[in-house]
């Protein structure tokens, strides 16, 4: 059901290899790329009347319209279970809690009397959030990206998700449902590289937006990836992963239900235990198979998921090699399973998000820990950030001198304008001051 890797002894090397060694999903981003590229142009030239073809060929559904009505926003909410209406609602709260205390202050750097730096952080002015719509419905999705948008101040917040052929062309109700709890009434049925394209370059309904964010399979990632450049993006999310550094003292109940909770998101879901026991990897084995056969979507998405080629055991010698190896994995999730799980969370360098101890499962985080779970993928976390009120501000630096600060500090500036061979710029220092740049004080 899942394989191993044995890196005990003289089998654990160091960087490159290393990641070289470890399971990892295949995601072609370059060949989509290619395949979305005539698509987002088509949206380009024909702007909603595209956007309503690719419907009918995609999704199998015959729009009259791509904005959803509001009327359909606010019957969705009211048709809203209650016990799912007072789930998002906490999720809302909770989520709310943690973006806002990511906000940032200007501050203002004296560099030198007369002289100071001011950095203030500006919202980008449009974004577009995806919501993904095709195995399964992600309201959590929509929340969070609309919540850190709205906590860094973004004014102008629209919304796609695919149209579903069960709702009308609609996109699904507790999407619709979700944007209304947020406040959010620009939503479109759009979805895949059609959503991004729609956004990329603005449609009759549609105006353009500054930046696009949220997850979604690999039709989205390369139309991110096409539109780099001309609009920012979070990331090129690639399938979902789980991590789970585990010693003897994690219970194989929950490693395996935590394994099994990952795999159920798409057959291309990695999901990977970093253990020093061969008896809690035996367990676990022994685990998944009655887990496996109680659950559901089982032969579409988990089995494929944990036989595929990203998902293992990996066995290491002890906790210090297990974290040389989740370091160079640099999961999307990672769940510390240990004796003295906070301490061993503490060294992690490299993960989207860390999850502590046997009560902080990814579950948790997917829907209500009050982080965000739009997180690097592939490996990204080396280099990169999850989804956070900074992914949507801009730190723009003011700079204001005074005559004397600047003469204080001219012949610096000439000086190094020139031992650039860019007399130039030395130039503009030298007009202000009669073309004799004053020394150095």
């Amino acid at each position: 059901m899942i394989s191993r890797i044995d890196l005990r002894g003289d089998a654990l090397p160091e960087g490159p290899a290393l990641r070289d060694l470890l399971p990892r999903a295949d995601f072609d981003v370059a060949a989509a790329l290619e395949k979305v590229r005539p698509i987002c142009e088509d949206v380009h030239h024909r702007g909603d009347a595209a956007l309503i073809d690719f419907a009918e060929r995609f999704d199998g559904v015959k729009l009259d319209q791509v904005r959803v009505p509001a009327a359909a926003l606010e019957r969705a909410l009211g048709e809203l279970d209650p016990d799912v209406r007072a789930a998002l609602e906490e999720s809302i709260r909770r989520a709310r809690l943690v973006h806002r205390a990511q906000r940032r202050t200007t501050h203002t750097t004296q560099v030198v009397p007369g002289g100071t730096v001011t950095e203030k952080w500006v919202p980008v002015d449009r974004v577009g959030l995806y919501a993904p719509g095709g195995r399964a419905v992600y309201p959590s999705s929509v929340i969070m990206n609309v919540v850190p948008a709205q906590e860094a101040g973004v004014p102008s917040v629209a919304l796609a998700s695919p149209a579903q052929a069960d709702f009308g062309g609609l996109p699904h109700p507790t999407i619709l449902a979700a944007c209304a709890l947020l406040g959010v009434d620009e939503v479109y049925a759009a979805g895949g590289a059609t959503a991004v394209a729609m956004f990329a370059y603005g449609t009759e309904s549609c105006p353009p937006a500054n930046m696009v964010t949220g997850p979604g399979n690999i039709w989205v990632a390369a139309a991110k990836r096409y539109f780099t450049g001309k609009i920012g993006i979070d990331a090129e999310a690639g399938p979902t992963e789980i991590a789970i550094l585990a010693d003897s003292t994690a219970d194989p109940v929950h490693v395996a239900a935590d394994l099994i909770s990952q795999a159920e998101h798409d057959p291309l879901a990695a999901a990977v235990l970093v253990t020093d026991s061969t008896d809690l990897a035996d367990a676990v084995e022994k685990e998944l198979k009655p887990q496996v056969e109680a659950s559901k979507h089982v032969e579409e998405r988990i089995a494929p998921a944990l036989a595929g080629r990203q998902s293992a055991i990996v066995l290491v010698d002890g906790v210090e090699e297990g974290l040389r190896v989740v370091d160079a994995y640099g999961a999307e999730h990672l769940e510390i399973q240990t004796a003295d799980a906070a301490a061993v969370a503490e060294r992690v360098r490299n993960a989207g998000a860390v999850f502590v101890g046997p009560w902080s499962p990814v579950s948790l985080g997917d829907y209500a820990a009050g982080s965000n779970h739009v997180l690097p993928t592939g490996g990204c976390a080396c280099h990169s950030s999850g989804l956070s009120v900074q992914s949507f501000l801009r730190g723009i630096h003011i700079v204001d001198y005074t005559e004397d600060a600047l003469a204080e500090v001219a012949h610096t500036v000439v000086t190094l304008a020139e031992a650039e061979d860019l007399p130039a710029h030395g130039a503009a220092i030298k007009a202000r001051f009669g073309w004799k740049v004053p020394e150095n004080k």
